[in-house]
């Protein structure tokens, strides 16, 4: 069994700036699996999950539909390391605001790619809206802390 993150390193590695997977059911034909996509999130310790997407979107009528979504997201240098969170989406923000955008924006860009971003995108302020979500269920594992296991066999048998 590998060894979960305990609460708080598993809080403040979802935090940091990191490329989320989402994934959300498809009920739209039996022989689809659920929608999978990279997105940018927001999340704050003992907080909410924070996502933008367009209004009309294939993701955004999936996500109203279910009512519920999962989020993982890892890290892949070694030693990796993993979190995947999933609840209930509990406010959809229609329109976004612009704030939560610039907020994402920055977490994610420099401040001048962020500027640029923002400028370029200005568009999309207006059909973009954001989902928040609430973790109920955390999975995690630190394949640190298990490789660490193997180090030090490795080191005994060598003595």
């Amino acid at each position: 069994m590998l060894p979960a993150m305990p609460h708080d390193a598993r809080e403040e590695f979802l935090a940091a700036p990191r490329v989320g997977v989402l994934g959300v059911t498809d009920p739209r034909g039996g022989d689809r699996a659920p929608l999978v996509v990279p997105v940018w999130y927001g999340y704050e310790p003992g907080g909410e999950i924070v996502v933008e997407t367009g209004r009309e979107t294939i993701k955004a009528q999936l996500l109203r539909a279910a009512g519920r979504f999962s989020l993982c997201v890892q890290d892949e240098r070694r030693p990796y390391r993993f979190v995947s969170v999933e609840g209930p989406v509990t406010a959809v923000e229609d329109p976004i605001d612009p704030a939560v955008r610039e907020a994402l924006a920055h977490r994610y860009l420099d401040p001048e790619e962020a500027r640029d971003y923002l400028a370029g995108t200005a568009g999309q302020l207006k059909d973009d809206i954001a989902f928040r979500m609430r973790p109920q269920r955390w999975r995690s594992a630190d394949f640190g802390a298990f490789a660490a296991g193997f180090e030090g066999a490795a080191g005994a048998d060598a003595g």
